[in-house]
């Protein structure tokens, strides 16, 4: 099982459509898993019926996937963007800031670093370098 953390904190689950990894999607996909080194480029002409999009993190120190999620969003993705994997609570402020609406962790990253974790940085427009710099 895993946790959806958003800017509410955890949550469930509720997307209940397939989701097809990319070397096996065809032009129908709506769902796509992304790798962490996926070229977004290679996604152009692809993206219009696309509603949900999972790119991994299969390390927390492994930063491409949000590299990926800022060119989707570039490209005009405008569907449901999920982090999933090795994030870390620190690093949701940058997931969120890169396009991402969600980030998918384990119960055990869950116990690790529980939803006040999380919610600390759900204010993430206001809690960034330059803003710090200004106040």
């Amino acid at each position: 099982m895993s946790i959806i953390v958003t800017d509410r904190g955890f949550g469930r689950d509720d997307w209940t459509a397939p989701v097809t990894p990319l070397a096996e999607a065809g032009i129908d996909a709506t769902a796509l898993d992304l790798p962490n080194d996926t070229n977004p480029a290679d996604l152009a002409g692809r993206l219009e019926g696309v509603r949900f999009i999972r790119v991994a993190f299969p390390s927390a120190t492994d930063g491409r996937g949000f590299c990926i999620a800022r060119q989707l969003r570039l490209m005009g993705y405008r569907g449901r963007l999920r982090a999933a994997g090795h994030v870390i609570a620190d690093q949701y402020a940058m997931a969120r800031r890169s396009g991402f609406d969600e980030v998918e962790i384990s119960d055990a990253l869950a116990a690790r670093q529980p939803e006040p974790d999380w919610l600390f940085r759900a204010n993430w427009q206001a809690h960034d370098y330059q803003t710090r710099l200004r106040g």
